[in-house]
Parts: C-alpha cells; structure tokens; sequence
C-alpha cells in the first residue's frame, strides 16, 4: 500500500540567448539540446536508485522525449504510459506570448497567484478540478515506485490533491517546478508526503 511518486518536469524548449515564451496545450514542440541534456541528467540520477516500475507522461513532444531518455537508463524496459490530462494547460490569449507581453496582460498578482496558489489568470484554460482528481487517483490508488513526467502548469495540482500536501506546500516559495526538475511524493497506507519539490540532479562527483 505504498507509493513513491516522482514528478518531473521535462527539459527546455528554448536554447540559450532565445526568448523564452509561455507555451502550452497548443504549442507542441520538442526539446532543445539543453533540455536533451537535462534529461540525460534526470536519467542519469534516477537510474542510481531504485528502479522505476512505470512511467507516465503527458502526450506533447517535450514529455514524451524526456520520459523516453529517463527511461532508456532504467535496467528493465518500461513502456511510456500516455496520459492527456498531463499535458500543459492552454494559456488562451498568453499562449506563446513572451514573459513581457503576458505580465503586460495580467500583471505580476496574477502570476504570482498562480505560482503561489495555483489560481489560473483570467483567459487561462486549467480544468483545476478535473486535474486534481486525477492527480488523486494516481496518488491515491497506485503502488510502487512510479514516475509522472509532465509540464510546470500541470505539475502544481499534485500540490493540491490531498490535504496533506497542501499544508506542506504552503512552506514552498512557489509551486513551480524548473525545467529539468523533480519532486517527490510518497504514500504509506493513507499517510501522505511531500519530500521534495523543484530540485535538479546532482552533478556526479570527479575521481
């Protein structure tokens, strides 16, 4: 009856010097060497542990491509299970807009708000409800040692599928998750646990 959930985000979609945009359910596009690089990170760390018994992603490149790499470095085969409401919200007018240009739109407490408390900007398309209990029934009723890899806007509303971890996320200074990033739920029995939120892997030691 117990679980240990890694949530991953997948690697950058722009590369160095590149305007980044806010991207989401209607802007597929793959990753960028970097975010190549990010994966063979996060395949590299989480192949030190204990292995992965699946794998879950969301449908777009960028996921699909991430969770391929990590998998790739398990020591067993794993098929990518594809999940759609791991995919990104649709970010309605802001979609592909600049940082600029969607701060210009909604201002900085609206982002704040959603970065803080999840709650999307006028124009956003999130189905948060739908999400969280989606986010419920993989937390809730799978075992083992799974791996859910999806986007940033998708990825807070695990954040907020129990109780439990909602009192421990409100310790984090943001629910966002980088690029090339991961946290860590666990369950035992009922008993829920956040362990771990926006960390990057570890560069391996010289020598």
């Amino acid at each position: 009856m117990t679980l240990t959930a890694i949530i991953v985000r997948h690697g950058n979609t722009f590369a160095a010097g590149e305007p980044a945009r806010r991207i989401g359910a209607r802007t597929d596009i793959p990753l960028v060497d970097s975010g190549r690089d990010q994966a063979r990170a996060l395949a590299a760390w989480f192949a030190r542990g204990e292995p992965l018994d699946r794998i879950l992603a969301g449908p777009l490149k960028r996921t699909q491509e991430t969770a391929q790499i990590i998998a790739a470095a398990q020591p067993r085969a794993i098929a990518i299970e594809t999940c759609d409401w791991l995919a990104e919200i649709d970010h309605g007018p802001d979609e592909n807009l600049t940082e600029d240009g969607v701060l210009a739109r909604i201002g900085t407490t609206a982002l704040d708000a959603w970065d803080r408390d999840a709650v999307a900007p006028d124009g956003w398309i999130v189905d948060a409800e739908g999400r969280m209990d989606a986010w419920r029934g993989v937390l809730g009723g799978a075992e083992g040692r799974i791996m859910i890899v999806t986007s940033n806007g998708a990825a807070r509303f695990a954040l907020l599928a129990h109780c439990r971890l909602m009192q421990q996320a409100r310790r984090l200074p943001s629910m966002k998750l980088r690029t090339g990033a991961w946290g860590q739920v666990t369950r035992d029995r009922t008993e829920f646990s956040l362990d771990a939120w926006d960390r990057r892997p570890e560069p391996a030691c010289a020598g």
